[in-house]
């Protein structure tokens, strides 16, 4: 398979080349663009006021893998490689393996879950995979796991976006793989002031992860189903958050349509009074 390979982490990551280097000797045909430094938690923001750069690398990668340092986000760096640097387009773009989690409301931020949402938005099977610690670093069984799952990507109905997260405890302990929805991840934002050389104020963001309630429930479930398939629905699929806290590598697909098709019919009956008609 042809396949397109990025991540905010930066070329000199460890989670990419781990990755890349694997499928590689699976006999995969590997690209490998993403940006020349860590550009983490930048969403899918575009480069549009100043050039893209980007430089082929040699030496960190096998042989027969094509890597390019991109001097944009990661949302440049699939945009650019599908518009300007492959010759056809790949069978999957996978983006990771991500050093750290990206878990519920993670995804919004989520500079390696934009790199895949981009080949979604041009119809391609996606893959975001992150590995749930900022401070394990053995990748191998998260590359180990991709190299399962990506000849399935092609059987599906439709092409997905998959985030997988795979937990950072060993791979024998390591308790299966499970489908699992969003959770809710708060965060305690705490802004430190500081104050630069030049006595110049500016402010440093240093978050803190609280645990998700049990109270945080989805605000738009499927319209189809009744009050009591809504508790069945969420009692089946376990939020991912608590699935990697159990041992589990959890497969979530997302979609970039973020319409609360729920709320759709709710907001029609008020919309009258939410958007007053012009009085003559």
């Amino acid at each position: 398979m042809k396949l397109l390979i990025s991540n905010d982490d930066g070329i000199f990551a460890t989670g990419i080349r781990t990755l890349a280097n694997t499928l590689a000797s699976k006999g995969h045909e590997v690209t490998v663009v993403c940006p020349d430094r860590e550009r983490s938690a930048t969403g899918h923001g575009i480069t549009m006021h100043r050039p893209i750069r980007a430089e082929q690398v040699s030496s960190i990668y096998r042989d027969s893998i094509a890597a390019w340092a991109c001097s944009g986000t990661p949302a440049d760096c699939v945009k650019l490689a599908l518009d300007a640097l492959l010759d056809h387009p790949p069978d999957c773009v996978i983006s990771g393996i991500n050093h750290g989690a990206n878990l519920g409301n993670d995804v919004l931020y989520s500079g390696t879950v934009s790199a895949a949402m981009e080949g979604l938005l041009e119809d391609i099977p996606s893959l975001a995979v992150s590995l749930a610690s900022f401070t394990h670093a053995e990748f191998q069984p998260a590359a180990d796991y991709v190299c399962q799952l990506v000849p399935q990507l092609t059987q599906l109905d439709q092409p997905l976006l998959l985030n997988l997260n795979i937990p950072a405890i060993a791979k024998t302990n390591i308790k299966g793989v499970t489908l699992a929805r969003l959770g809710v991840r708060r965060y305690r934002d705490l802004f430190e002031k500081r104050v630069d050389p030049r006595g110049k104020t500016y402010y440093w963001l240093a978050g803190e992860v609280l645990e998700e309630s049990d109270n945080d429930v989805p605000r738009s479930l499927p319209n189809s189903l009744s009050p009591e398939q809504n508790t069945n629905f969420m009692t089946q699929f376990i939020t991912d958050a608590k699935a990697i806290q159990a041992g589990y590598i959890t497969v979530t697909p997302l979609h970039y349509d973020l319409t609360a098709y729920h709320d759709l019919t709710k907001l029609q009956g008020h919309l009258p009074g939410l958007i007053p008609t012009k009085q003559d």
